[in-house]
């Protein structure tokens, strides 16, 4: 097939369901998704540029012509999001309107939301009360309303952009995950197919389309006929604890995934076949941990009474499928042997796992006037802020008959030609925004010494790995290195990955150990975040505990360590270290001291330092970068 210049200027056709090709698992859990939606949705883990919003739209065809497809903003509000008033009918009736929201709007289609894992957690409570309940209560300025919202939620996600709440996760039914694209022949399909001219094979698409919606409708009537035996939905539980899901609403999804695989086959009753593809788009995604090899365990069998019975047809073995002989842990073997070859070696990469193992999460929220979501209206002065318009024309409206009588004297009310709303500075209602606060992670490390050059390299390796999330929970990282006469400051509070490479290149150890003169300079750092808004902060000290320099002695121009102190400036050392630390935890600044001494070296001081800081006390004298970023 070629491809001509006035074929390449023409506007691309939208694809169709079957024309969307290199996501063959999507558009089956698609296609479960239509025949039943209380499985609530498909969440798809692929990167940016898949055709997951192709797929999404192409799917939305295949539903009722009267099916609505909402695609949701990242950045929407809660009053788009639920409803609230509808301000200009409200003005033009003389009564309060209430306006639908977008959870509302899609009720009996499609809400697809790409960049599931960027949601604001208030948006994401939304949508988690609505799949619960069905409907969406808005209960805001004033106003009462309960809206149908009973939709088929598609959410897709860039893996690289970090995880989805695991509670959203938990509350749909069939998920995807990410798998690489590494076949030539797709991709180069996937180029034909979009450069193709609008019009071109539209007669056969439409055709395809017809089809696809009767195939499903056949299923939907099926659906209610199609039967699974206990010993198949025990095989399911069992497989589910094996793999460390957790929760009993993967199991109903898994059978319910099964029901409509079933009911999309034409078939009566659940297979082995719809069994594996339920654990592989409900279960497997859900694992924690690799299973361990099943016990099952023998108990005696009564022996088979092989005589028919001409009464009960259905009693002769010959007249019984193979898989009904099955006990469940027979088929949770064959599902499992189904499953391990696509569990992926490093769990990290599925979603619940790493939820599991614990993460970076959102560090807390921020009131703020200028950005974030939106939360509340207060009094306030322009200047600075953003008007609240709708608060405002609510605090001016029941003194509009006063101020309309006594409007009659005033030059800017003359002859207006429409009627005029009268506001004064006291009706003025400004916004105020909630955002995610982030959190600052300063790792303070010990260069001095033979052990220096291993500290680092893991501290890097561990800001590096902080970073990667900074985007997604707004964290800082910063890098303060000590040796020598003084501390330095590596990377000041940065959330770039690249930059926090170029800075860590390089650097010079050995030499004294200046503790205090660190401690003194990660507390400074602390405080000037505070300043900009930053309130969480934790230390990250990498140290043995132990200091030979005295803060007043520290000189930044100065890498050359001192003389050993004498007994009275070691005793002052210690004093500053005690007094700087003290401090530090009077601010309630977190702090973890990572001891990287050998134990049969160690005094104990840095276990002291974490006690003056009121902090933990972490003993990791190989300490790995990935050991370090979980310990903190």
């Amino acid at each position: 097939m070629s491809i001509s210049l006035t074929q390449r200027i023409q506007p691309p056709a939208a694809l169709r369901f079957n024309e969307v090709v290199g996501l063959d698992v999507a558009k089956q859990a698609l296609l479960f998704l239509a025949v039943d939606p209380s499985l609530a949705g498909v969440a798809l883990a692929a990167p940016v540029g898949a055709g997951k919003s192709t797929l999404a739209r192409a799917f939305a065809a295949l539903l009722p012509d009267d099916a609505p497809f909402v695609e949701l903003p990242l950045n929407v509000t809660e009053d788009r999001l639920i409803g609230g008033l509808d301000l200009e009918a409200t003005l033009a009736r003389g009564e309060r309107v209430v306006e639908a929201g977008l959870l509302a709007r899609a009720h009996g289609g499609v809400l697809y939301i790409d960049g599931l894992n960027l949601l604001d957690p208030g948006v994401a409570a939304h949508i988690m009360d609505a799949m619960a309940r069905g409907v969406v209560h808005v209960e805001r300025d004033g106003i009462s309303a309960v809206h149908p919202a009973r939709f088929r939620l598609i959410g897709a996600f860039d893996p690289s952009d970090g995880p989805v709440a695991g509670s959203l996760l938990d509350r749909i039914g069939l998920i995807i995950p990410f798998a690489p694209q590494g076949d030539a022949a797709i991709r180069a399909e996937v180029v034909r197919r979009n450069l193709r001219p609008a019009g071109a094979a539209e007669t056969d698409e439409a055709n395809d389309d017809a089809m696809l919606r009767a195939l499903i409708e056949l299923a939907r009537e099926q659906l209610p006929q199609v039967a699974i035996r206990d010993e198949q939905m025990e095989a399911l539980a069992r497989l589910a604890l094996s793999l460390g899901v957790e929760g009993n609403r993967a199991d109903v999804f898994a059978v319910k995934a099964a029901l409509a695989s079933a009911a999309l086959a034409g078939r009566a009753d659940v297979s082995d076949a719809d069994l594996e593809v339920a654990a592989r788009l409900v279960l497997l995604p859900r694992a924690t941990r690799s299973p361990q090899p099943a016990q099952v365990e023998q108990q005696p069998q009564p022996a088979p009474n092989l005589a028919p019975n001409p009464d009960h047809p259905a009693d002769d073995p010959s007249n019984t499928p193979a898989d009904q002989k099955q006990t469940p842990e027979q088929i949770e073997e064959l599902l499992m042997s189904a499953v391990e070859a696509d569990l992926p070696a490093d769990l990290s990469n599925l979603p619940f796992a790493t939820q599991r193992r614990g993460r970076t999460g959102s560090r807390g929220v921020a009131l703020n006037d200028r950005r974030g979501r939106f939360v509340r209206a207060v009094p306030g002065p322009l200047r600075g802020h953003k008007i609240a318009l709708l608060p405002t024309l609510l605090a001016a409206a029941p003194w509009q008959a006063l101020r309309a009588t006594a409007g009659d004297r005033l030059p800017d009310a003359v002859n207006h030609p429409a009627p005029v709303v009268r506001i004064t500075r006291e009706d003025i209602r400004v916004k105020r925004f909630r955002d995610k606060a982030g959190a600052l992670f300063i790792f303070v490390v010990d260069a001095s010494g033979s052990m220096a050059l291993n500290r680092m390299r893991e501290a890097k390796g561990a800001t590096v790995r902080l970073l990667q999330n900074a985007y997604v929970h707004r964290d800082q990282v910063s890098l303060i290195a000590f040796r020598g006469r003084a501390a330095q400051v590596l990377l000041p509070p940065s959330q770039s990955v690249d930059r926090a490479k170029r800075e860590l290149d390089v650097l010079p150890t050995g030499g004294g150990t200046p503790l205090a003169s660190a401690l003194w300079l990660a507390w400074q750092t602390v405080r000037q975040a505070r300043s900009r808004g930053v309130e969480q902060a934790t230390l990250v000290l990498m140290t043995d505990g132990r200091a030979n320099v005295a803060l007043d002695s520290a000189h930044p121009d100065s890498g050359e360590a001192g003389p050993e102190p004498a007994g009275a400036d070691k005793e002052q050392i210690v004093r500053q270290v005690q007094q700087l630390a003290r401090r530090i935890a009077c601010d309630r600044i977190n702090a973890v001291v990572i001891d990287t001494q050998a134990g049969y070296l160690s005094r104990g001081e840095a276990r002291a330092l974490a006690g003056y800081l009121n902090g933990r006390y972490v003993y990791l004298p190989n300490a790995k970068a990935h050991q370090i970023a979980e310990a903190i």
